[in-house]
């Protein structure tokens, strides 16, 4: 099984959370939406600490460099085997910078012999609850509905 960790960060606007989502870069997504999006996350290695990988991945993919106090979401597993834990974490209520997601490699179009990099992430914003529900990837959901649980507890 593929283990991934990655971070869910979150603000509040006008008092109502809002969850930072990121779109996969590439043309096999580029006119994929619903149920595509998902937290900054990748692929840890052997023996790595976990939070620590994915602050690396978070980074590497938005440009953005995480801080702050983490809140474990746990972990999921998707459709395609891949488990994923999770923290959350507050970001900046401000305006996102533009993002710089490293890139990968492929072969496109398809069969044609030529190879082109592409963003490992093309688009990343903020959403609120009932919209990011229907944008995640339905396993990730999850780390939504957990963060809002443990930010129940807090209060």
């Amino acid at each position: 099984m593929i283990i991934s960790a990655g971070l869910l960060m979150y603000r509040y606007s006008d008092n109502e959370l809002e969850y930072f989502l990121v779109h996969p870069g590439g043309p096999l997504f580029a006119n994929k939406d619903a149920g595509y999006w998902g937290i900054p996350k990748g692929i840890a290695e052997e023996g790595e600490d976990l939070q620590i990988a994915a602050k690396r991945e978070f980074e590497e993919e938005t440009g953005i460099k995480p801080n702050g106090k983490y809140i474990s979401l746990g972990e999921v597993v998707q459709k395609n085997r891949k488990e994923i834990h999770a923290w959350a974490f507050v970001g900046s209520s401000c305006e996102l910078p533009n993002l710089v997601s490293n890139q990968f490699e492929m072969e496109y179009p398809f069969k044609s012999g030529k190879k082109s990099l592409f963003p490992e992430i093309d688009i990343g914003k903020y959403f609120k609850k009932d919209e990011a529900l229907i944008k995640i990837n339905n396993a990730q959901a999850n780390f939504i509905l957990r963060l809002e649980k443990e930010l129940e507890k807090l209060k």
